[in-house]
């Protein structure tokens, strides 16, 4: 078992920027962010997904968010900047020790947190 905790969800300006780190209780390999907003499917935003450490993002995030580990502190966090209002949603984060498939696969993953809202306003 893996206990996951969010954290940095917040209210900001169009452009602006956040950090969000999910804790995870031990060290996990493939972990990815998944985003939900009212009425929506909850969409795949990036992954740690290979055993090398590259990355996986969803095009609309590409060049604006960056996933990123830190494993001394089993802490993976998602640096958002220039923040567009379409990116409001509530955040989670997920995990599993094997890579079952589609990284963008929200059923692949068995461990997910409780999630962070994200407010984007224009």
């Amino acid at each position: 078992q893996v206990q996951l905790v969010e954290s940095g969800g917040d209210s900001v300006q169009a452009g602006g920027s956040l950090r969000l780190s999910c804790a995870t209780s031990r060290y996990i390999n493939f972990v990815a962010w998944f985003r939900q907003a009212p009425g929506n499917e909850r969409e795949g935003v990036a992954a740690f997904y290979t055993r090398d450490g590259s990355p996986y993002y969803t095009d609309s995030v590409k060049g604006r968010f960056t996933i990123a580990r830190d494993s001394a502190k089993n802490t993976v966090y998602l640096q958002m900047t220039n923040l567009l209002p379409e990116d409001t949603a509530v955040y989670y984060c997920a995990a599993d020790d094997q890579a079952r498939g589609n990284w963008r696969r929200w059923a692949n993953y068995n461990y997910w947190g409780q999630g962070t809202q994200v407010t984007v306003s224009s």
